[in-house]
Order: structure tokens, then C-alpha cells, then sequence
């Protein structure tokens, strides 16, 4: 990939990469939010490009499993804390911010504008030459104000970075295409689930979408802007659409029958945000920021970005070829990262509490142990498979209920699905699961991202005993948070032999029906 272009191969979406060869001299660059669905994507990007890569981040081990992890630099830390940022930034050119609050609580407009301060403050003390930040696209001509509360902070956060005495680039787009976004898949699952669609007036705003490659393009690019231009850049795709139009194109290059869209002013966007929550996989706390930023016409005022990152021929990719990129990612199991990639707001991160002088109080656990007739392989590769389209193994309308249960209380639900139907590495969302531990062949843990009065996880072995027959072991682990939490769990005690139970059955057997298994496993829920 040339610096200027960051070319991508024209099957891809912008994370398979180009010839280093001829490159000029690559320079230090810091990711913050390598987690997150551009971070994952922007870190291969950089390191195609010649340049060298650190990433800031709060759970390190979250990283270890990209195929990019031996060649960048991780270090623990968080953008609001101004002695690991600062350790962050020595030596750094280029400072990327890539983190938001999105879907956090009341006070995510106080974070964020403390952590840009910390941000831009220590960039500047360390000397770094220019931030590259990635923002929303604003409408023109309406009062701030008036803004979405994420908008106008993303808008926020633009001017803290440019105001900081760091040459900075503030790009601002507005609905980003690409397999495994939340604006792509919001538009994916609303348009493939309803043949029918009652929908809110947002449908008739005209958005200029851009794909992810062409994100990622300006991103890389960015890097080596001259130190005299320190802006703001609008970037954006070739189309400019309204919302209705952006269904009724997918559905036509997916092959669906034509949908009938019948907008209804009364859906507010509070409304409307808990009604895509409960179509799609995107969580109403995620889908409201979206769905408020659609409430204004978003296009790109102007393309200067052009003139510092001149865009190739096959640049930038139209609505029509970035959806069906993305939906040959889906259909491939090729999605490199996913909006659920990044911890979810208010979701518990507290690792599971083995260490030795842990004394927190109760843990209750489920054990569970069979010996399998299959070879350890085979268990494994049923273990590594669970979740998403094969299901959770045990009493399927239980598993239901709950993630619809805890999608009416605000939480991420059972609908996130895998990243990859067969493969998983650390900090994958699973479900309403993240993988927290994964020992390939042996140990799957993985830390549950409902809503509870509590900490929960569940943990899932392939071991073989003193005799050599393989056996399954499971754990289902809960830390509870005062009397409720107590309360949850032995309301839920009479139900364990039933799901923890018949999910540990169902494995084996499964494993036992497969032995050699040279595909994907399949759906083996069992009631």
C-alpha cells in the first residue's frame, strides 16, 4: 500500500495489504482504540505502510490474538489517565484518537472532553507532530445546540484536538459501510428482517455513506500531512442517499424482495433507537447515537482531504460496491473486526478473580464433567464453535428469554453473534458473552456481558484423564453484588441442571456425533 493511496485490493474492504517496498522511512505512530472496529482495522493498515505501531490500551490481551500482534508495540493504559498516556507517547509522530463513549451514560460529554484534554496535553508535551482523529460529520448550518448529544461531542472533541498546539487532522464521516460496522449491519438487519417496515422520518435524510476502506485510506494518509495543516476534512463516498434509498439498494444487491417502507413521524428518535434494538443486533444504547445522528442531513461540504491523500482510480467506492464488499465478508466469515470488537459501556470488565489474595466475598459456581467419546480435537473444535447460529447447546427458549430479557433493560441481548462462525480469540463478543481466556485445544472462558447483579463466567474444557479418554469439563462461576446478587442466583439455582446441564450433555454428544470433524460445527441445540 503507497502512502499516499493506502491501496486495497479490489475483493477487499481495506485490511489486506500492499508492497512495502519503496516506502518512505515509516514513522512511530500510537493507536489509541485498537480495540474497536477502526483501530483493529487502521493498525495492519499502518503496518503495511512501513510504519511502526503502538497501541494504548486498557486490556492488552484483547490484541494478542490479531494476526497483527508480533509486529506491534502493546501497552496498558487509558486515555483519561495522564501518566500512561504520556509513557504512551514517548517517541510517537503520530498520535491517532480513536475512541468515543458511544452508548456511555449521562456523563459520556464530560469523558470525552477530559480524555481529548489529557490527550492533546501530553501530545504536545511529547512532542508528537500531528494527531490524526476520526469524527462524525456535522450538518451545516444547524446551531450546535440542536446536535445529537454524540454528535455535538464528537464535534467537541475535534476542536479540544485542534486547539491543542499539535498539527491535527479532524476527519468527520458520517455512515461508515463495512462488514461488521454498526451503521452496516443496522442497515443490513432492518432491511433483510422486514419485508414490511414501519420506520421513522429520519428515512427520508439524505447521508453521504462512505466505505470503510476509504476510512481507512485518509487515516493512513493522514499520517504524513504537511506539518503547516492542522483542519478539519470532510470524507465521504461518491453517493448521496437517503436512508430509504440506502435499504432499498441493499435489498436489491442482496437479492430480497422488494420492501415496502412506510415511514411514521411519530417515531422519535428514543423510539426509534429501541425499535432497531429489538430488529437488529445493535443495542438501543448504541443504535440512539446513530439513529440521532440521522436526524439532519449529513454531506460532505467540501473534498480538500484530496489534496494532501490523492485518492487512485478505483477511489472512493460507491454505496453499491462497498455493500456487496461487505456482504461477501459476511458470507465468507472474513470480518476482521465488529462494532462489539470495543467493551460495551456499563458492561462488567473485572477479570475472573483467581489470583491468590483476592478475597471479594462469595463465588458461586455449577460444576460440570463427562467423559467424551471423541477425540479432543473434535471437542474442541465443538467448544471453540458455540454461540451465534449454533446455538448455546441446552433448552434454546431459556437462552431466548434471557437475552430478550436483557435487551429490554438495556443491555447488548443474545443477537451479537460470532465475528467468526468457527474461529475465536481474546476479547471476541460472543452472544451476550466477551472470550476473556482462550487456550486453544484446552480452555474457552468467557465473561458474560448481561445485565446482572453480579459478575458471571463460564468456562468450558478439553482435557484428557489419567487414562487418556477425553473429558469435558465446565464451570459456570457468579460474584455477586449485594443481596440481589444472592437473591438472582438462587432464583436461578433450580434451572441449572437444566441448562448448565443439558449444555454440557449436548457438547459431548455433539463432539461424540463428529469425530473428525472437516467443517464448521453445526447447529447441535438440543432442548
Amino acid at each position: 500500500m503507497s502512502e499516499g493511496h493506502g491501496r486495497v485490493n479490489d475483493d477487499d474492504e481495506g485490511d489486506s495489504h500492499g508492497d512495502r517496498d519503496g516506502a518512505e522511512a515509516g514513522l512511530r505512530c500510537l493507536v489509541t482504540g485498537a480495540t474497536g472496529y477502526i483501530g483493529g482495522r487502521l493498525v495492519p493498515e499502518l503496518l503495511a505502510a512501513g510504519h511502526r505501531v503502538r497501541c494504548l490500551a486498557r486490556s492488552p490481551h484483547k490484541l494478542r490474538d490479531h494476526p497483527w500482534a508480533g509486529e506491534a508495540e502493546v501497552v496498558r493504559g487509558d486515555v483519561t489517565d495522564a501518566d500512561s498516556v504520556a509513557g504512551a507517547m514517548e517517541g510517537v509522530d503520530v498520535a491517532y484518537y480513536l475512541v468515543h463513549a458511544l452508548g456511555g451514560g449521562g456523563d459520556f460529554e464530560e469523558t470525552d472532553r477530559r480524555a481529548a484534554r489529557t490527550f492533546a496535553e501530553r501530545a504536545e508535551a511529547a512532542g508528537v507532530r500531528r494527531i490524526v482523529y476520526l469524527g462524525g460529520l456535522t450538518p451545516p448550518g444547524v446551531p450546535e445546540r440542536e446536535l445529537s448529544p454524540h454528535l455535538r461531542s464528537r464535534a467537541e472533541v475535534g476542536r479540544v484536538l485542534l486547539a491543542s498546539g499539535v498539527p491535527t487532522t479532524f476527519l468527520r464521516a458520517a455512515v461508515v459501510i463495512g462488514s461488521g460496522s454498526a451503521s452496516f449491519e443496522m442497515l443490513r438487519y432492518l432491511t433483510e428482517r422486514l419485508p414490511v417496515m414501519v420506520t421513522p422520518s429520519w428515512v427520508h435524510t439524505r447521508i453521504q455513506p462512505v466505505a470503510v476502506r476509504d476510512v481507512l485510506r485518509a487515516l493512513v494518509g493522514s499520517a504524513r500531512m504537511p506539518g503547516d495543516v492542522s483542519r478539519a476534512f470532510d470524507i465521504g463516498g461518491p453517493d448521496v442517499l437517503t436512508y430509504r434509498e440506502m435499504m432499498v439498494r441493499y435489498a436489491e444487491i442482496a437479492e430480497l424482495p422488494r420492501r415496502l417502507i412506510v415511514p411514521v413521524p411519530v417515531l422519535t428518535p428514543g423510539l426509534s433507537s429501541h425499535w432497531v434494538g429489538l430488529v437488529t443486533p445493535v443495542p438501543a444504547s448504541i443504535a440512539r447515537p446513530l439513529t440521532e445522528s440521522l436526524r439532519h442531513e449529513v454531506v460532505c461540504r467540501e473534498n480538500d482531504i484530496v489534496r494532501y491523500v490523492p485518492a487512485p482510480p478505483e477511489f472512493p467506492l460507491g454505496f453499491d460496491d462497498a455493500v456487496r464488499l461487505a456482504l461477501q465478508r459476511v458470507r465468507d466469515a472474513q470480518v476482521t473486526t465488529r462494532w462489539s470488537s470495543a467493551s460495551v459501556p456499563g458492561a462488567p470488565s473485572d477479570p475472573l478473580p483467581t489470583d491468590p489474595d483476592w478475597a471479594g466475598g462469595s463465588l458461586y459456581t455449577d460444576h460440570r464433567a463427562l467423559t467424551v467419546d471423541a477425540p479432543p480435537d473434535a471437542l474442541w473444535r465443538v467448544i471453540e464453535g458455540i454461540g451465534g447460529d449454533n446455538g448455546w447447546y441446552s433448552f434454546p427458549l431459556a437462552w431466548a428469554v434471557r437475552g430478550w430479557l436483557d435487551r429490554l433493560v438495556g443491555g447488548v441481548g443474545l443477537r451479537r453473534g460470532r465475528r467468526d462462525a468457527a474461529r475465536l480469540r481474546a476479547g471476541d463478543s460472543l452472544d451476550f458473552w466477551r472470550v476473556e481466556e482462550i487456550v486453544p485445544g484446552r480452555l474457552l472462558r468467557l465473561r458474560a456481558e448481561m445485565r446482572l447483579p453480579g459478575l458471571a463466567w463460564l468456562e468450558m474444557y478439553a482435557e484428557t484423564d489419567d487414562a487418556g479418554r477425553t473429558r469435558y469439563r465446565q464451570r459456570a462461576l457468579f460474584h455477586p453484588h449485594g443481596l440481589a446478587g444472592h437473591a438472582y442466583w438462587w432464583s436461578v439455582w433450580a434451572f441449572h441442571s437444566v441448562v448448565f446441564g443439558g449444555m454440557a450433555r449436548n457438547i459431548a454428544r455433539a463432539a461424540a456425533r463428529n469425530p473428525r470433524p472437516s467443517g464448521p460445527v453445526h447447529d447441535a441445540r438440543a432442548s
